[in-house]
Formats: C-alpha cells, structure tokens, sequence
C-alpha cells in the first residue's frame, strides 16, 4: 500500500497522511509484549506507513526502543521519523524500589525537565542512542504548558531558559542539518502564539485543540501557522478515545479524563450523522483534519496489528461532501472548517 505524501510546511519534508504514534507501546495503559509490539509496527509499515513520532517520555525511553528496533531494518531514506526533547533520564537513587508515574510499564529511569542547551543537547543524544539510529529527522519540543508543567511560574521558568540557551541548540542542529526541523507539541489552545512570538518554528504537533470536538484553533492560531509557512501534525485524532468508541461504552474519554456532558451531547449529535450518511465516527474523525490544507498528517498510537492496520485504512472510505457541510449547517463544527 503506498500513500501519497504530503509536505510539512517549510521543513522540505514529506510525511504519509497516516503516522504511527508511540504512546501506546510505551505502555500508557497496559503492559504490550515485544512480540506484540514487534508485530504492531511491522503491521504499519507493511500497510505504507512512513511517518513515525515518538518521544522520549513515552514509557521513559521504552517506545524509542521498539521503534528503533524496527525502523533499523529499513533504508533511512525510507521513513520519516520525529520524537521529542524537553526531559532527560536517570538512574533513579533507589532502584530496586523505584515506581514509575504515570505508565502503566515502561522503563525504571526517573526524569526531570531540562530545556537549557546542555538538557536538549542531552535529550537528543539519549534518544539517538536508544533509537538505535544516528539520524532524526524532526524534534518537537515537548509539554511546555501548564498542563505538563504543573504551574504557571514553572512553564515561566522553562520558557526562559529555553530562550536564555535551548533554542539556541536547536537551531544549532537544525543549521548544520543534523535535524530537519524543530517543532513544537501543543495540548492546549493559546500555546501556539506563545511560541511563535518567540521562536522560529518550522511546525507543530496538535495533540488536542483541533479534532472533530475542537477547532478553535481556526480562530487565530491555525491563520498564524498559514501566514509564517509553519506546517501542522494533527496527534490524538479521536481525542484520546471518545471518537473511536462513540458514547455507547460506559465511560468514554475526552482529553484523557471521563468525558463531560458537553462533549458527550456533542459526540452524539455527530454519531447521528454518521448514521444517516453511513459513515463510521472513526473515519469522519481521522479525516476531518487532513481537510486543512496546512495539515501534512494525522498521527495516532496503536498497540495491536488490527489497530495499525486500521489506522492505515481509515483514509479509504469516501466520505461524501455534504456530509462535512451539514456537519457545519447543524453548527457541529467551526463555521470556516474546511
């Protein structure tokens, strides 16, 4: 299967319209074997797809690893990959009762933020040697917001030294062509204009604010990317699970807690008109943000075979243009949503 690519943004660089994130084979939710694992992404670049992002953060190291191990075995020309910088690893001081947070597995190695010169520069080096590959196409910085950080002073502090030496090293690799672009990861609205007016970014990884819940980013942040040339990846298409199982499980969830009323009426007027054209919810959510122009992929996790291989079949189906435009007339999406 090949997929025809598309450009992001300034960068020079083509992404296939489908990308394989790495969260859940960094074990966000249960632990995944190395076979699984090994046949999962094997699945996805059996079905064409060429784009794979992941982070350092993802199991602590262990989502680069498996990457690493697969992409090994293909010619680097071949695929495009990116992963992440904004945290660096450690032994932790006690290692035989360590407990990591947030993962359901993962590795034993503790973190700390760390966006100066010496932490990115650290960052990208860890990640070269876990992923087992001397070159990285794209690096995004990672989780610098609030609801990351933790606080306001500390996202304050970060920015800071980011400004005060990191970028500098980013611009760095990114000059001597070692990487060939820096971007950013966005959660939530508001950040993309924070970094533009201090940063020259060549894109940025969307993980929530533009899905088929959200588009307030057409407002001013998407104009923004479109006046500079900056390119857009859209992550967590179904918005981190409510648009891949629809309101009919017991708990749905909308930006990785239980979905609220809103989003629930919401997911379920759309789900109507899925009915009514015939289209899955899956399918409508994995398209809709490859409509925009400035949108070069989709990228979105799977831990099985079966979810690699529908992820890559998602784009198949015809979804009838009046479909998107009573999406629009019934006000379920932006009014200048393409």
């Amino acid at each position: 299967m090949i997929m025809s690519k598309r450009k992001l943004g300034r960068t020079g660089v083509d992404l296939s319209p489908v990308g394989l994130g790495g969260v859940p084979l960094g074990e966000i939710y249960k632990k995944i074997d190395e076979q699984q694992a090994r046949a999962t992404l094997q699945a996805a670049w059996d079905q064409g797809i060429r784009y794979y992002d992941t982070s350092p953060w993802y199991g602590r190291g262990l989502s680069e690893l498996r990457f690493g191990e697969m992409l090994r075995q293909h010619p680097r020309s071949a695929f495009t990959l990116s992963t992440k910088v904004g945290r660096v690893f450690r032994r932790p001081a006690d290692a035989t009762s360590f407990k990591g947070e947030f993962w359901r597995g993962g590795l034993p190695f503790e973190h700390r933020f760390d966006y100066t010169y010496d932490g990115i520069m650290r960052s990208y080096e860890q990640s070269l040697m876990r992923l087992g590959l001397n070159q990285i196409d794209l690096l995004l910085i990672h989780d610098l917001d609030i609801a990351e950080i933790g606080s306001a002073d500390l996202v304050a502090h970060h920015f800071a030294d980011l400004e005060r030496s990191g970028w500098r090293a980013l611009e760095s690799l990114r000059r001597y062509g070692e990487i060939a672009g820096v971007g950013a990861g966005v959660n939530i609205l508001g950040t993309i204009p924070e970094f533009l007016r201090r940063f020259d970014l060549d894109f940025f990884l969307v993980a929530m604010p533009y899905t088929l819940l959200d588009q307030e980013v057409l407002d001013e942040e998407f104009p923004l990317c479109e006046e500079r040339g900056v390119g857009i990846v859209v992550g967590s298409p179904f918005a981190s699970g409510i648009l891949a199982t629809g309101t009919s499980v017991p708990k749905p969830f909308y930006n990785y807690l239980p979905a609220t009323p809103r989003a629930l009426a919401k997911t379920a007027a759309i789900e109507k008109l899925c009915l009514n054209f015939g289209v899955s919810l899956k399918q409508a959510a994995f398209q809709f943000p490859l409509r925009h122009s400035t949108v070069a992929s989709v990228v979105s996790g799977a831990g099985s075979p079966e979810q690699a291989l529908e992820n890559a079949h998602l784009l198949d189906a015809a979804i009838p243009d009046e479909f998107w435009r009573e999406l629009r007339r019934s006000g379920l999406i932006h009014p200048s949503a393409p």
